[in-house]
């Protein structure tokens, strides 16, 4: 048989080969909080984009699934979460999912540095953050879980996601790692440019409202001295006020930081009869619309708050 015979067989052969390999545009990627999705959809940029579950302004602390986010995971081939101690409502994901879909937490990724949750004096533990622990005995409950906002710890989850991607879709995998490299690249530069923001105000003390900023902190040399636990949904007694502000004067804080679900007036009254300023600290990106650029929105929003609330007068 002649070659030119056999090339209608081969291009029927490559057409059926290419209909059988999977494409990331029709495979299911969800995940759970902004700052990771953002990471995933830069990764997919081109390919695909995934689902996120916590929209808006909620938060993963908080959040109960709904019937559409429970059938957007039953139809999941990955989903991507930090863990079930920081996404408490993921706990039993990996239970209750058909073995089909591919849980990836990535906390557990490998070269990640992990910090635990600071447990001294003046760092009170939120109420929430104890009801992530009930009924588990893993390493991850003792660890503070906002690892995403070290952007050197972003560049080792971004590594696990292209890993992932790569093993879930073969065909996509160079368009996965070159885009996780030039993500990791834009994340060095991104780290090199806080590093020079934060440097005027590095040491200065200040206090958080939720231990959420650990990783971010330790990154680019600021000092948290303290955390107050405050229910956002419940205002504190003035006994309990009366406290907080001996605390701010004790330890010298400049600043006290809240997030976006605390009444600014809370804040206000907090600091009333102190030195210290007030300011809005956002780690998940409550206020931000989500994609991929998300992440250094989060980060370069942090480093304006905080510069802004620490800074001299």
């Amino acid at each position: 048989m002649q070659p030119s015979a056999l090339r209608p067989r081969f291009i029927l052969a490559a057409a059926l080969a290419a209909l059988a390999t999977p494409a990331m545009a029709d495979a299911k990627v969800v995940v759970t909080i902004k700052p990771l999705h953002a990471l995933v959809a830069a990764v997919m940029a081109g390919t695909g984009s995934p689902d996120l579950l916590v929209q808006g302004a909620a938060s993963a602390h908080t959040y109960s699934l709904k019937p559409s986010d429970a059938s957007k995971l039953n139809k999941a081939d990955v989903v991507f979460r930090m863990s079930g101690t920081m996404e408490a409502f993921t706990a039993k994901l990996a239970n209750t999912l058909p073995k089909s879909v591919q849980v990836v937490t990535l906390q557990s990724a490998r070269g990640l540095k992990l910090l635990p949750r600071r447990t001294s004096a003046t760092f009170e533990q939120d109420d929430r953050d104890h009801k992530h622990g009930h009924g588990h005995s893993h390493d991850h409950d003792t660890m503070d879980g906002h690892a995403w906002l070290d952007p050197v710890n972003a560049k080792v989850i971004v590594d696990r996601i292209v890993q992932v991607l790569s093993a879930k879709d073969p065909a996509n995998a160079a368009a996965f790692k070159n885009n996780g490299e030039t993500l990791k690249a834009k994340l060095d530069e991104l780290t090199a440019e806080l590093q020079r923001e934060l440097a005027p105000v590095a040491k200065t003390p200040f206090i958080l409202f939720h231990d959420a900023l650990q990783y971010f902190e330790r990154r680019f040399g600021l000092r948290a001295v303290g955390s107050i636990s405050v229910n956002p949904d419940v205002p504190p007694s003035a006994q309990r006020l009366s406290t907080l502000r001996k605390r701010i004067i004790s330890l010298g804080a400049v600043c006290v930081m809240a997030e976006p679900q605390f009444d600014p007036r809370l804040v206000t009254n907090l600091v009333e009869g102190t030195r210290a300023r007030t300011g809005t600290a956002d780690p998940e990106g409550a206020k931000i619309e989500p994609g991929p650029d998300l992440y250094f929105t989060l980060l370069r929003n942090l480093a304006r708050d905080l510069k802004a609330c620490l800074a001299a007068a």
